[in-house]
């Protein structure tokens, strides 16, 4: 596979330029994470990045059945990334560029190029802050955990947010996106064609409330509409209020990320569709212990849209423990536990062969890693991998085992 795209040259061009091209090692700018050098060249900061995972033997490359004879296969993927920052007066623009380069030896179908594009500006001035980022993935892979196929498809998402500080630890905001949903002309999946299923515009407004518990920690309580609009299939188009309550940790913080739990009130627009009424939840956090233990926990419980007609959505519930432990000196390991529901909710009027289907999605895995220097881990990986389905074709069994290499910083 030859790697060529914008993404994976600039990135390149970053990871070789020759030390005597830095002019300097500055900190990182506001909210990024400490321990990570940035390369000052000109007014840019740059932070380059390349990593080389999963170079080893996948044991079912198409998520098949056993009944179907899993196929086997040596695969690695190559991801070049450049963190960019420009300051402007008391502003910044900053970027991601982004490419993941997926190689299979013998089944040349699955082999990728997934670009990223990212920019956003951020403005924090005395009394009120705004902020602006645009995402652009153009992408061939498994969405989500339903679909087991690559599919071909481009996200776009656009969303800005404005703040002013109504007390001296209180701030009143709003915030507004939208993301698009194209897939492909040829992207089909069990029978459907998944671009007249999925293709859709979502459209979100949040108010918003935050109140600076600590320099480091906020409170944030947030409430919106959504509305979402399929461009092929207008039946499923449907509208959402959203409340949730939460805590955002600054990277500086000895706990790192973002929790919220919330409340949805999904309404489809058709009354075949059955509406949803509940909890949700988006957790994201790490904990680094006495400098060697590294605890993350990631948890998910909300909506998510299905390709099938029948079924046209899931309630997704499930996460991610991970822990990684120093051992002596440049040796760790890691272990990591996936595990996710997904609930179908049927439509009215249509043959359910598997009504109210649940399934299962788990892994586990873990990996013995050697730092060399700060910036250079080598590690060997194992991941196992099972879905359970009412479904033959959705129900498999599949092992990961090779090296990964990730290089960070100049």
């Amino acid at each position: 596979m030859k790697i060529t795209g914008p993404v994976a040259a600039l990135a390149l061009l970053i990871v070789t330029t020759p030390v005597s091209a830095q002019q300097q090692l500055l900190p990182p700018p506001p909210g990024s994470e400490t321990g990570i050098s940035r390369l000052h060249l000109g007014p840019f900061w740059l932070n380059p990045s390349i990593a080389l995972t999963n170079a080893g033997i996948d044991t079912n490359v198409f998520n098949e059945p056993e009944s179907q004879n899993p196929k086997r296969d040596f695969t690695f993927a190559v991801t070049p990334q450049t963190d960019i920052w420009l300051p402007m007066g008391r502003t910044w623009l900053g970027g991601v560029v982004k490419e993941d380069l997926l190689w299979y030896d013998k089944y040349e179908s699955e082999r990728a190029a997934n670009e990223s594009y990212t920019v956003g500006w951020l403005a924090p001035l005395t009394r009120m802050s705004f902020a602006a980022e645009g995402n652009l993935l153009d992408t061939r892979d498994r969405a989500g955990y339903e679909i087991d196929a690559r599919l071909q498809h481009t996200d776009s998402i656009y969303d800005g947010t404005a703040e002013v500080r109504a007390f001296s630890k209180s701030y009143v905001g709003v915030k507004g996106g939208r993301r698009h949903v194209d897939y492909a002309s040829d992207a089909t999946y069990g029978g459907e064609s998944v671009r007249e299923q999925l293709n859709r515009s979502e459209t979100a407004v949040d108010l918003t409330l935050r109140y600076q518990v600590t320099p480091l920690t906020n409170l944030l309580v947030q409430a919106g509409r959504q509305e979402d609009r399929f461009e092929l299939d207008p039946l499923r188009d449907a509208n959402s209020s959203r409340f949730s309550i939460g805590v955002n940790f600054d990277p500086f913080a000895l706990i790192r990320g973002s929790a919220r739990i919330g409340y949805r009130r999904f309404e489809p627009l058709n009354a075949t569709i059955p509406g949803y009424d509940g909890p949700t939840a988006q957790v994201d956090l790490s904990y680094v212990a006495l400098g060697s233990t590294k605890v993350g926990v990631q948890f998910l419980r909300d909506i998510q849209y299905s390709y099938q007609a029948t079924q046209p959505y899931y309630v997704q519930t499930g996460g991610t423990f991970s822990i990684t432990q120093r051992i002596a000196g440049p040796v760790d390991a890691a272990g990591r536990l996936t595990l996710q529901q997904l609930a179908y909710r049927n439509r009215e009027g249509f043959d359910q062969m598997f009504s109210d289907r649940i399934d299962h999605v788990r892994m586990y895995g873990g990996s013995i890693g050697y730092h060399v220097g700060a910036d250079l881990r080598i590690a060997f990986n194992v991941d196992h991998q099972t879905r359970d389905s009412e479904v033959d074709l959705q129900r498999y069994e599949g092992l990961r085992m090779g090296v990964s290499v990730t290089y960070n910083g100049l």
